[in-house]
């Protein structure tokens, strides 16, 4: 029996469709207003080029994580690889820290590429539990491997030449950098929200036997969003790593940071444009209010209002600013 193409009208794929064309409009808006952050919040810059940088590497995860369905613990290897290949051309080879960064893009869809071919034919919590070992795996060489990285002791970055004389120390011009990548990411899944590549991979997210009956490959598709989904988060790395001017292996390759990642995507809503934004405000600009208001408390009232988000917003903050929109 011949194979027949995914429709766009198929069940699988109508979730995404109805997402609508005119999300990445008011996103692109959302953008637009940003870039004003730095004017207004002066005061504030470092808290807004972490927020715009989660956000960015959030739906640099969503990516794999929302549209494909497939639930990554490991991503914070990418921030590594991005941090580390950067700094390290950087203070041995004197490559400018942009070209760095381009060499940490291949690092990381090199390493993508290998670890997804071996690990989406897992389903299910086993492709999440192997992310965490493949992870674990990596923080430790990263750890043990002092003559390379540093090891415990870490990797400074004290000085970086000027990327069209601008600073790269700057917090304003980190800001910018970091909405750049936010933009990227966002057409990216805007792209995905659309394309026929899209369908394929929403579809695979619904329902993967169904999938493959219509003539889908559910391995090489997810192969290619996990390419592009790494090589995002390696820019975001990269960028994290100068943002930081020092890091080393536990700090960088843990579980904690992926698991943000993760939660930021899905508290805001995976598989939407919105989604990662609003879950980077809410977790990093929510974490730090909650640390000045509720000293001690922090903590407490931080995970009070992630379980009402998830009693009361299943599919996400970001479901809920479209509903509203709509009104």
């Amino acid at each position: 029996m011949p194979q027949t193409p995914l429709s766009v009208s198929h069940p699988a794929v109508r979730r995404g469709v109805n997402a609508g064309p005119w999300s990445l409009g008011w996103v692109l808006v959302v953008l637009a207003v940003l870039a004003f952050y730095p004017v207004v919040f002066r005061n504030f810059l470092t808290l807004g080029v972490t927020i715009v940088l989660f956000a960015g590497m959030a739906t640099a995860w969503d990516v794999l994580g929302g549209w494909t369905g497939q639930l990554s613990l490991g991503h914070a290897v990418f921030v590594g690889i991005g941090a580390y290949t950067m700094a390290l051309l950087v203070l041995r080879a004197g490559v400018a820290p942009w070209w760095g960064a381009m060499a940490g893009v291949g690092a990381s869809v090199v390493v993508a590429a290998m670890w997804g071919a071996v690990t989406f034919r897992l389903r299910g919590p086993y492709f999440a539990l192997a992310s965490i070992a493949v992870a674990e795996m990596t923080r430790i060489v990263a750890n043990n491997w002092a003559s390379l990285t540093g090891g415990a002791e870490g990797v400074s970055l004290p000085s970086l030449p000027r990327f069209l004389g601008l600073d790269l120390f700057s917090r304003r011009v980190e800001f910018y950098i970091a909405l750049v990548l936010l933009g990227l990411a966002v057409v990216a899944a805007s792209w995905l929200q659309r394309s026929r590549f899209g369908y394929h991979l929403q579809a695979i997210r619904e329902d993967e036997d169904a999938a493959m009956a219509v003539g889908i490959n559910p391995t090489r598709d997810k192969v290619l969003a996990f390419l592009a989904s790494a090589a995002l988060t390696s820019l975001g790395g990269s960028l994290y790593g100068i943002f930081l001017g020092f890091f080393e292996p536990r700090g960088m390759f843990s579980l904690d940071l992926s698991v943000q990642l993760a939660l930021m995507a899905y508290i805001g809503g995976v598989g939407t444009l919105f989604g990662p934004l609003v879950g980077a405000g809410l977790l990093v600009g929510g974490s730090e209010v909650l640390r000045i208001y509720f000293p001690g408390k922090s903590l407490f009232v931080y995970g009070l209002l992630i379980i009402l988000v998830v009693l009361f917003a299943p599919d996400g903050l970001g479901t809920v600013v479209r509903r509203v929109r709509r009104v």
